[in-house]
């Protein structure tokens, strides 16, 4: 499954910020330097889709605040249900 981020670095915490304008907010602490914000991404991505790193990569928007995201090994619809519950308050 391919899906639209919009990335904002340097946030005070790492979350994911709901969906706005057809892209899922992502907010990482790490700063865009190095691809530290990109692996931050991958990492918490990874962690509230309870996949391994290796199952996400970046496919369109290394030095792009909007990225879209590859994820296998998931269906859309465990994607969506997932993404919900790290989204829940």
């Amino acid at each position: 499954m391919r899906l639209d981020i919009r990335v904002t670095p340097r946030a005070s915490r790492s979350r994911i910020d709901g969906v706005r304008d057809g892209r899922l907010i992502v907010r990482v602490t790490a700063p865009p330097v190095d691809s530290a914000a990109n692996a931050a991404v991958i990492a918490l991505l990874a962690a509230a889709l309870d996949v391994p790193k290796r199952q996400i990569s970046i496919a369109h928007g290394e030095t792009s605040r909007n990225k879209s995201v590859e994820i296998t090994g998931l269906s859309d619809e465990q994607v969506r249900a997932r993404l919900q519950l790290a989204m829940a308050p």
